[in-house]
Formats: structure tokens, C-alpha cells, sequence
């Protein structure tokens, strides 16, 4: 493996956990300034967001749109140390995810910059469309298509392309975790049970993708 994809993957594996580290930062630091919201219609929404500081909510976003971008640089290095038999199944992975990177980045940067500024403008004719926190709104459900289905295939397939050998093992174990998560959060997504959502994509997820990703660094490392 060349040094170059050694440095890559290295690097952004780092830059993957510490967008992660953030956003956890960042879900805490919502839960401490802010009170529980639900979904109430436009008009409550915007006596919400002006009555709580955003901070925490657009820092989170900000990360995760990084996250989407380091996190194919990471798979792509990783398919460079795959055995040539196992590599179309790497390959799979790679596409998945940049499905993911692409529905994520565009869902993020699209509510830190043209969502922001319409708020900001009170320009909110269709707005409410295009909010997150709607959980019937397109932009939000185009978002869970990536963090469910996409991801959540990639993660599979890169794990069955990885062997149960060494270093290996517990990224696996990882992205099998991971997987299974994001399409257990997809069908609660679907079936509008929120408790599913909430736990398979914040708690099993989180936790997940933090271990794949540190467990990645120290294996680039170490090559």
C-alpha cells in the first residue's frame, strides 16, 4: 500500500472521529441550553429557534458535513488494503457511501447557509419543507435515506469485504453494528416510531461509527 493512501486514510479517519467527538459535543450541548422540541407547526418552530440559542445546532451540522466528505476519502483508502477477492464487495461500499456523503452534505450545508438565511430574512413561504426539524419535510427525509438505507448498506458491504483477521476484526464488528443500526433506524423512520430512530441512529450508530473510526486510525498507523 502506497504512503500516500496510508496518509489519507489516516487522516481522515482522525478527522471522521473528531467530527463525531463534536457532534456528540454538540447533542449534549443542545440538551443542556435547550428544551425538547416537537415538531409543532411553522409558527411554534419560529418562536423556538428565537427563544434558544443555535449555536450547538449549527456547530453539529457544520461537523457533519465535514464527516460526510472526510468519510469517502476514509472508505476509499480502506478499499486500497482489501484482498483482490473481497474488493468488489469494497466497491459496493464505496458507491453506497458516496450516495450517503451526497444526500448528507447537500442536507446540511443546505440548513447551515440557504435555510439560515431565509430565517434570518423571515422569507418563509415553503420554508417548512426544508426544515429539519419537520419530520414530514423532504430535505429531512432525503437526509434519513442517507444516514439509513446508504449508509447503512455501505457499512455492510465494507464489512463483509473486510477479513475476521487482526486489526480487521473490530472494524468489522463495527460496520456490521453500524449497518444493522441505520436500517433499523430506517424502518422506524418509516413507521414514524420515533423511539427506534432516536436510539438505533444517535445511541447504537454513534457509538459505532466512533470505534470504526479510531479503530481505522490506529490501522493506518500502524502500516
Amino acid at each position: 500500500m502506497n504512503k500516500i493512501s496510508l496518509k489519507l486514510g489516516y487522516w481522515s479517519a482522525l478527522l471522521c472521529a473528531a467530527t463525531f467527538i463534536i457532534w456528540i459535543i454538540s447533542f449534549a450541548g443542545i440538551a443542556i441550553i435547550s428544551p425538547l422540541y416537537t415538531w409543532d407547526g411553522l409558527s411554534g418552530y419560529i418562536d423556538f429557534i428565537n427563544s434558544n440559542n443555535q449555536f450547538f445546532q449549527y456547530l453539529a451540522k457544520s461537523f457533519l458535513v465535514v464527516f460526510s466528505v472526510s468519510f469517502i476519502v476514509l472508505l476509499i483508502s480502506l478499499g486500497e488494503l482489501i484482498i483482490p477477492e473481497r474488493k468488489v464487495l469494497a466497491k459496493i461500499g464505496i458507491v453506497f457511501g458516496i450516495m450517503f456523503s451526497l444526500l448528507s452534505a447537500m442536507h446540511y450545508f443546505g440548513q447551515i447557509s440557504s435555510v439560515r438565511w431565509a430565517l434570518d430574512k423571515e422569507q418563509l413561504t415553503g420554508i417548512e419543507h426544508f426544515l429539519q426539524a419537520n419530520p414530514t419535510s423532504f430535505l429531512a427525509s432525503m437526509n434519513m435515506l442517507g444516514w439509513t438505507l446508504f449508509l447503512g448498506l455501505s457499512s455492510l458491504f465494507m464489512a463483509f469485504a473486510l477479513e475476521k483477521t487482526g486489526n480487521f476484526n473490530l472494524m468489522k464488528i463495527a460496520l456490521l453494528v453500524n449497518g444493522i443500526s441505520c436500517l433499523l433506524a430506517g424502518i422506524g423512520f418509516i413507521t414514524q416510531t420515533d423511539i427506534i430512530t432516536f436510539v438505533f441512529i444517535n445511541l447504537f450508530m454513534g457509538a459505532a461509527l466512533l470505534v470504526f473510526t479510531i479503530t481505522a486510525a490506529r490501522l493506518f498507523k500502524l502500516n
